[in-house]
């Protein structure tokens, strides 16, 4: 139907969309960006690689925590900030024991802040609620953002890295691609409806592809250790971006944030990421 203004359709006035709800044009100039970014970091300066951490976990962490404060969520922002930068710094000197204890204070610190944040004298509305909530997001950005980290800390740290980041690329390109092209069935339309099983099954062989190239080149390992990466990760990319869907539903939004054009905010470019660092430190430790 025309615009009565200008006579032009308005659909055509609005930024063309692919079939899976992109802007594909930006996604792809964002996505590319952001990919030599990091690929240059690990490969020329990895030192500088939590810092690039430390930036992103609180612009993720505040995304979430304004749009649970749109809907009524009491979340404090300022323990869960504090905390997530404690695990990845403190990652440094003392490894995994330094996450793990900055993860607990910050449990702590946040369930004191929320509970008395307006003052003794005021009674907390939804403690339990609010403080779960408060939970979960410290353990979903900051505590798995410091996996990331960790990988970092060892002479082959920047291809233990380069081995998260190619499969859960890849898996997000490939089920992108294979589900524009031949999606029909979904996979979970009550959570994500544009997500279908011929998308899945792409993520499946880019993903194990890349991983199967990745700990071939980048850590000098035989190619089979790549397999079982590959799989976990393309299995926890793609529920990390479930999961990251199922809570927009539950707020009623369809971004994070408008941070990255053509993926929405910080949070929708990590949502996949951030488990997949905790598989790739277990699986890489583990697998000889």
């Amino acid at each position: 139907m025309a615009d009565n203004d200008t006579g032009v359709d308005a659909a055509e006035s609005q930024p063309k969309q692919s079939r899976a709800g992109r802007n594909l044009p930006a996604a792809i100039v964002v996505g590319v960006v952001l990919s030599g970014i990091l690929v240059y970091t690990l490969l020329f300066a990895s030192k500088y690689w939590v810092l690039l951490l430390a930036v992103a976990t609180p612009i993720a962490t505040h995304e979430i925590t304004r749009r649970l404060r749109e809907v009524g969520y009491d979340v404090p922002f300022i323990p869960l900030a504090l905390g997530g930068q404690a695990m990845l710094w403190l990652s440094l000197p003392f490894g995994a024991r330094g996450v793990l204890g900055a993860f607990g204070a910050t449990v702590v610190l946040a369930m004191m802040w929320r509970l008395v944040g307006r003052g003794l004298d005021h009674a907390p509305v939804n403690y339990l609620r609010d403080t779960s909530v408060t939970i979960l997001i410290a353990v979903w950005v900051p505590l798995c953002m410091s996996f990331a980290a960790l990988l970092v800390f060892r002479d082959d740290g920047p291809g233990r890295v380069l081995c998260l980041l190619f499969p859960v690329v890849f898996s997000d390109t490939g089920g992108y691609a294979v589900g524009v092209l031949f999606g029909k069935h979904p996979m979970a339309p009550a959570i994500s409806p544009k997500k279908s099983w011929e998308g899945f099954a792409g993520s499946l062989v880019f993903g194990v592809a890349a991983a199967v190239f990745a700990v071939v080149v980048f850590l000098h390992r035989p190619w089979w250790v790549g397999l079982p990466l590959g799989v976990l990760l393309v299995l926890t990319a793609v529920f990390g971006d479930l999961i990251e869907s199922q809570v927009k539903r539950d707020l009623g939004i369809k971004d994070m944030g408008r941070l990255l054009p053509g993926h929405g905010g910080m949070m929708d470019r990590l949502d996949g990421l951030l488990p997949s660092a905790v598989v790739t430190w277990i699986v890489l430790a583990v697998l000889p």
